[in-house]
């Protein structure tokens, strides 16, 4: 597989729309990278009035990481293998978020330990932070 960037998300992530909020992997440094996410209107997660709901924060860090490993995994010729959010620390909101943004998560692994992982994660629109936060995940 061809793993210059961009890269599609779906060649990294089992998310597929409508729950596949992630869209792109823009950057990549090892275990930490960075993600482009567009937000649509017909996202499950965007209420009514077009804003996104809060709670969609923690699913763009935690997608945003799978990419991260889903890409990590490939350019090892392993298996992209599952994950699974067990946890959350510390997640801030900042701004919201409406659709029609375009969003990059930095994503920043800190912490492997066996099958269990921590990563942080900031949610940005242009130069505006957005959102950050703390999940812990476990690989499967």
């Amino acid at each position: 597989m061809d793993l210059t960037l961009p890269l599609e998300a779906e060649a990294l992530i089992p998310h597929r729309l409508p729950m596949r909020l992630v869209d792109r992997l823009v950057e990549i440094d090892g275990k930490n990278g960075s993600i482009e996410a567009d937000i649509k209107a017909d996202c499950p997660l965007v209420s009514e009035d077009g804003m996104l709901e809060d709670i969609a924060l923690t699913e763009l860090i935690a997608q945003a990481y799978a990419m991260i490993k889903g890409y990590n995994d490939l350019r090892s010729s392993e298996p992209v293998r599952q994950g699974f959010l067990v946890g959350i620390k510390k997640l801030t909101r900042e701004a919201s978020v409406a659709s029609g943004d375009t969003l990059r998560i930095d994503i920043r692994t800190i912490a492997e330990l066996g099958d269990l992982a921590i990563a942080v994660g900031e949610i940005w629109r242009d130069e505006q932070k957005l959102a950050h936060g703390e999940i812990k995940v476990w690989i499967n």
